[in-house]
């Protein structure tokens, strides 16, 4: 212990042995605001002082781009903003411009500036220009990384001219959080990316091999005079229509809500969603689940993906937990049977989120969200009678999270997430974490550290669990390393609000890299890492499984072909503990060995390909199980506007042995064959930067099917034939599953921050118990399943309360 004191007091007071030149840039007032339009006549721009001299730090660290390829940026500044008008000098045959929706880089150039009004280096305001005119704009800190899911209303206009591109940008003052200042110095950054090359350059320049984000090396701002932030108000009213039908019944639902933006102070803001409306989120991707683990979705509410850098702090929250399927399940007597099926989700009333962080690094969030009770019926088959019964009471969802930045790159916080269920039928939980994020001035260190508490209100009393992880390394340079101890008790539990697949663990791992940072004769970069981990269960103290591996990527100089490959190897007994199901049962595997190879040709052609092929086995004497994968995944560029990829993997696991069913007080094991075929296509057809036709459709199959003798899991962890069960004891386990999913979608910002959209979706689902069935013959019953349509249309507009106060402002004058 004395000697890791030691080791984090280095980290944290390690001072640099030489301070960066940071290149400065005075801005300077208008009184007459450009025009946006990618045109630079204005008079603004003819006395500007000129930011240039960029230096690229992929895929050549320090090199200076010759003059026709150079990047000259231009500011100035007003009371409702800051402006930006940058000329990227370029041959417009070598650029790219696909035309995308917003935040989707894909191919093409682009334009970034990176604002941090409190100049700490963590807090950074990123927003990029394509050369398509397409928008993207992210939140960005050491410990979340980029964050597109924060969107912001501002201007922007391209030009493609003779000798390159133009960009010019507005920033409302709006869109940035800081205190009324007379004099401040911010952080700035320009960034560009030539895509058809690869190239990135940066105004100030960055040390590649620092490991630091791109904001840790910003510039600096000077000339701000006076500034007053700006009454942070927005609306966003919202109307939606949708229709629903399946297996022939149709049900018209209309909604309308509003989302609110409110800045309490200069620094926090406020957002609500009040009558929410997800009536438009996309499917899950939903596919068989054998394991003993519940299947983990991403997040495609807006209001849940936007601005919760703070609320990720710890991995304590998922989102997916507010609005999901009732906690609770009645108690049915053999003649009773559920009214309609269960329910998949409870409806989400109202939430709330505040969040902000002050001039001195202190970050504070606040969650709060509330989903209705939800009821079920219940019939009596025999007499008719009903029943209703409460499977999710009113449930209030909180978080609290104090987050103090220091040192530019380091920071503590404490968070604490609490669920409450109205009734004593049901749980409560909380969960309390500390975390301490450490690195020294130079980021060449760091050091992890957490501690969280989990406590549940039971009905048969209280449950208190307790989780911890350390770890430590060497961040920067061509060589890193890092180790890191976790462990949990069996009573940590943090699934009311967060996602934990497994508690009771005490594993301890190294993982150690090499890296280059200058191109070679071959090769734009390499990578090559290594592995190892050993896992053991916390009480009691039994090793469960140790495992090490490597990887190896890169991408070729002039091909930009990326290619690499990986292994995993799990040498001698494994001990899977949760497989059985059943708390101290476990099943041993042995001598385990995964390896796959991947390519990825470049992007920019008209056609490219990703490709993958990979191979699992084991070495167990009297075992054969083995395991093919592969996947193909075709683009093709048809033009700037138009592009399709389609994806197909397949897998195929042969003599696959797991859990099955209980059977008594036996637990049942089985050998199984399955194959899984996965096919999709995503298409987008954008006819600009504001009006985008997209098509997504996924179609996963998967069958098993079991050998008709089945096992009994022994004491000892082996499978035991046993002639007296077969499949038919269990109702023939074997299985069917297929989903077949359509979405397609017309999306028109019609005024900034405004949007119609028309969406149309199909969805089928099938599950049966005929795991021999073949995949043609598997998708003609699909098609005889009842199919569920939708169709959509929502308009959100955007309000801006600055706007609304100058017309009033302008009306008074005039009378």
């Amino acid at each position: 212990m004395k000697l890791f004191s030691t080791i984090l007091f280095a980290f944290v007071f390690t001072i640099s042995l030489s301070a960066q030149n940071k290149k400065t840039y005075t801005i300077t007032r208008t009184n007459n605001a450009p025009k946006i339009d990618g045109v630079l006549d204005d008079e603004v721009w003819k006395t500007a002082q000129i930011a240039t001299d960029f230096v690229q730090f992929k895929p050549t660290a320090g090199k200076i781009m010759q003059k026709n390829k150079r990047t000259e940026v231009k500011m100035s500044y007003d009371d409702s903003g800051i402006y930006i008008a940058a000329y990227l000098y370029d041959n417009p045959e070598d650029m790219l411009r696909q035309f995308t929706q917003r935040d989707d880089f894909g191919q093409s150039d682009f334009f970034g500036a990176v604002f941090n009004p409190n100049n700490d280096a963590q807090n950074n305001t990123e927003f990029f220009v394509f050369s398509s005119g397409t928008q993207a704009d992210a939140t960005e800190t050491p410990s979340n990384g980029e964050d597109f899911g924060w969107n912001a209303v501002w201007e922007s206009a391209t030009q493609t001219v003779s000798d390159g591109w133009i960009v010019e940008m507005k920033i409302p003052y709006r869109t940035l959080r800081f205190t009324q200042q007379d004099n401040p110095t911010w952080g700035i950054q320009f960034h560009r990316h030539y895509r058809n090359t690869r190239e990135q350059t940066t105004w100030n320049p960055i040390d590649i091999t620092s490991g630091a984000n791109i904001g840790f090396f910003n510039g600096e701002l000077n000339g701000l005079k006076n500034l007053e932030p700006p009454t942070r108000l927005s609306f966003y009213p919202f109307a939606s229509f949708v229709t629903d039908s399946f297996d022939g019944e149709t049900i018209n639902d209309f909604n309308a809500g509003l989302d609110i933006k409110y800045g309490i102070t200069e620094n926090f803001t406020l957002d609500a969603t009040l009558i929410p409306d997800f009536s438009q989120v996309g499917f899950d991707d939903v596919q068989l689940n054998l394991g003993p683990f519940e299947q983990q979705f991403s997040e495609q509410r807006q209001f849940f993906t936007e601005g919760t850098d703070l609320f990720t702090k710890g991995n304590l929250f998922y989102t997916r937990r507010v609005g999901s399927a009732p906690t609770g399940y009645p108690t049915l007597n053999s003649n009773e049977e559920i009214v309609d099926g269960y329910p998949q989700k409870t409806n989400l009333l109202n939430a709330v989120k505040i969040s902000g962080r002050t001039k001195n690094g202190l970050g504070i969030g606040f969650f709060n969200a509330i989903t209705e009770k939800t009821d079920i019926d219940i019939i009596d088959k025999t007499t008719g009678q009903k029943r209703t019964e409460t499977v999710e009471p009113i449930s209030n969802y909180n978080i609290l999270v104090i987050d103090q930045q220091f040192n530019k790159n380091s920071s503590v916080s404490l968070i604490n997430t609490n669920v409450t269920r109205n009734g004593s039928n049901f749980r409560d939980a909380n969960v309390t974490g500390l975390l301490f994020d450490l690195k020294n001035k130079k980021n060449t260190y760091g050091a992890e550290a957490q501690i969280k508490m989990s406590n549940l209100n039971l009905q048969d009393g209280t449950q208190t669990g307790l989780s911890s992880l350390l770890a430590f390394g060497k961040n920067s340079g061509q060589y890193r390393w890092s180790a890191y101890h976790e462990f949990a008790d069996k009573d940590y539990d943090i699934n009311d609000m967060g996602i934990l697949f497994r508690n009771n663990y005490n594993n301890f791992g190294a993982e150690f890299n090499y890296q280059i940072f200058e191109p070679t004769k071959n090769l734009n970069n390499f990578y090559i890492g290594t592995w190892a981990n050993y896992n053991s269960l916390f009480r009691p103290g039994t090793f469960t499984g140790f495992n090490f591996g490597g990887s190896v990527s890169a991408t070729g100089k002039k091909s930009l072909m990326g290619y690499g490959g990986n292994f995993n190897v799990q040498p001698g007994k494994q001990y899977d503990y949760f497989g059985p199901r059943v708390d101290g049962r476990y099943f041993i595997t042995e001598d385990w060995l995964n390896s796959s190879v991947w390519i990825s040709s470049n992007y920019n052609k008209t056609f490219a390909l990703d490709a993958n092929l990979g191979y699992e086995t084991l070495f167990e004497e009297g075992r054969s199980y083995q395991s093919v994968f592969f996947g193909l995944s075709p683009r093709f560029k048809v033009n700037e506007k138009f592009i399709v990829v389609y994806e197909f993997d397949y897998d195929q696991e042969l003599r696959e042995r797991g859990f099955i069913d209980f059977i008594g007080d036996d637990i049942i094991y089985g050998q199984r064959d399955q194959i899984t075929i996965e096919n999709g296509i995503s298409a987008s057809y954008n006819f600009n930067a504001l009006n985008s036709l997209t098509l997504s459709f996924r179609n996963y199959w998967s069958a098993v099917q079991y050998e008709n003798n089945i096992f009994v899991l022994g004491e000892n962890g082996r499978l035991n034939r046993d002639d007296n069960y077969t499949k038919e004891d269990i109702e023939d386990p074997d299985v069917n599953f297929s989903t077949w999913n359509l979405n397609l979608t017309y999306s028109w910002q019609f005024a900034p921050g405004s949007f119609l959209t028309a969406q149309y979706r199909n969805r089928i689902f099938n599950r049966s118990n005929d795991g021999a069935q073949a995949f043609q013959d598997t998708l003609e019953d699909l098609f005889n399943q009842p199919s569920g349509n939708t169709f959509s249309l929502k308009m959100v507009y955007f309000i801006d309360y600055n706007n609304i106060k100058n017309v009033f402002k302008n009306k008074s004058n005039t009378i």
